[in-house]
């Protein structure tokens, strides 16, 4: 789980917009984009109970695996989400308090990217 979060502000302080939108979204499958507090402890919470819910072995529990053994991180990403969309305000993020923007990595067999939207005046 990767904070995005000055990514994101980079983008949007590129972009000159003041007052929109800021959409991201993870352009794969078994990634997600998701908002969240930046604490070592909650991630690897996440980790542990993304696991429970839906656990990578053995792989012949999931009709999906066959080519590819990675039914668990389709699994994971719905969970998690696809994306966020996120208020701008005086040209920045408007977060709440502790609010972080993250990318997470449920496969890690190909190269992903993330995707950026700014969209306002």
């Amino acid at each position: 789980m990767l904070n995005i979060t000055p990514q994101i502000t980079e983008a949007l302080l590129a972009s000159g917009i003041q007052e929109g939108l800021c959409l991201v979204n993870a352009m794969h499958i078994t990634a997600s984009v998701f908002i969240n507090d930046d604490e070592p402890g909650l991630h690897a919470d996440f980790e542990k109970w993304l696991e429970h819910l839906a656990p990578e072995k053995p792989h012949s529990q999931y009709r999906h695996n066959g080519a590819e053994d990675n039914a668990d991180a389709h699994l994971k990403r719905s969970i998690m989400g696809r994306e966020v969309v996120v208020a701008v305000t005086k040209g920045q993020l408007d977060f709440g308090p502790w609010e972080q923007i993250f990318y997470g990595e449920f496969d890690g067999q190909r190269a992903k990217r993330v995707l950026i939207k700014i969209l306002g005046e």
